[in-house]
């Protein structure tokens, strides 16, 4: 053993880089794996492995390259159980009715949003969101693990070939093969849009939480694009444009028994809001995480996840008083 593993191997050394790393190594499982429940549990496993592995463990790159390889041959094994995930634009065009029935789809593996909170301190948030934007995570569902793999460890993580051929057991010529297909797919998608400034999501965001807290379509429409897109997981039925968009959030989200409100927080480095609705004693309970995506000076595209685990894990409550 070397002299680099034997301290891990009697120490709380491993531990303490493990969890100094961890949401780090959540953000970079999540851009594997497009879910943050099953980041989570990656993550989980890369440390059981990792402990069990310690032993084996020689000191010929650092710790944190170890574990982030641990990481991404979990995440690879993982894959290969799962279907590309998806958002409700990618299954089809969208509805121009806004009164067609909006129903759950069938067995869809289904694109989740990651919590800003759980990415780490506000600083590693501000480096780390650019990496975890949603179309970003959407568009990565499009290449084959190994492609992905490739890309994130060299785009976002900047190691070289060589290392990311040690991680994939592959040759330093089949790495910059994987590299090449990866970008020439991801260039396909047009991802190349600058990111908007923080003060401008966060003004956008209060601007159509409040609107929509008042019901007032007019308001929602001075803050969102003429083609904005209005999508819930797990319904593949979507709609895009103003004339479709505020006729269904009036018909649908504003009718008298909702009464939904919203609270903003933040989500894969974007604007977001936590919803609740009434439950039966009228207490608002947390339901689901819209995500928004800011486009120029306006808002072009809202997605909705369901689950109040994303809304407390986006550090909001449970229920508003």
């Amino acid at each position: 053993m070397s002299a680099e593993a034997m301290p891990l191997a009697g120490s709380t050394r491993l531990r303490d880089e493990f969890d100094a790393l961890r949401p780090a190594l959540l953000a970079h499982c999540y851009r594997m794996t497009g879910s943050y429940q099953d980041a989570e549990d990656v993550v989980q496993e890369t440390y059981l492995r990792a402990a069990r592995g310690v032993g084996a463990f020689e000191g010929r790159s650092s710790l944190k390259t170890w574990l982030y390889r641990i990481a991404t041959n979990t995440c690879l094994t993982e894959l290969r159980h799962h279907s590309r995930r998806m958002l409700p634009a990618g299954l089809g065009a969208p509805s121009s009715d806004p009164d067609v029935r909006v129903f759950g789809a069938g067995p869809v593996a289904w694109l989740e949003p990651l919590p800003d909170a759980v990415l780490g301190d506000p600083g590693e948030v501000v480096v780390r969101r650019e990496s975890v934007r949603l179309a970003l995570i959407a568009a990565l569902q499009h290449l084959p693990a190994r492609q992905r793999a490739a890309f994130l460890l060299r785009e976002v993580l900047s190691w070289s070939a060589a290392e990311i051929a040690e991680t994939l057991d592959v040759s330093v010529p089949a790495v910059k093969s994987l590299l090449q297909r990866a970008r020439q797919r991801l260039d396909e998608l047009d991802l190349d849009a600058a990111p908007p400034v923080a003060e401008v999501e966060r003004a956008l965001l209060d601007r159509y939480v409040a609107a929509f807290e008042a019901q007032d379509t007019a308001a929602i429409r001075t803050v969102i694009h003429d083609d904005f897109s209005l999508e819930a997981v797990p319904h593949p039925v979507w709609f895009k444009g103003v004339s479709v968009c505020l006729p269904f959030l009036e018909r649908y989200a504003f009718r008298a028994d909702q009464g939904i409100r919203l609270r903003p927080t933040r989500a894969n480095g974007q604007p977001a809001a936590g919803s609740y609705r009434p439950d039966d004693a009228g207490i608002l309970r947390a339901e689901g995480l819209w995500v928004f995506t800011v486009t120029g000076d306006r808002l072009s595209r809202a997605v909705k996840f369901p689950g109040p685990e994303l809304v407390t894990a986006a550090g909001l409550p449970a229920s508003l008083a």
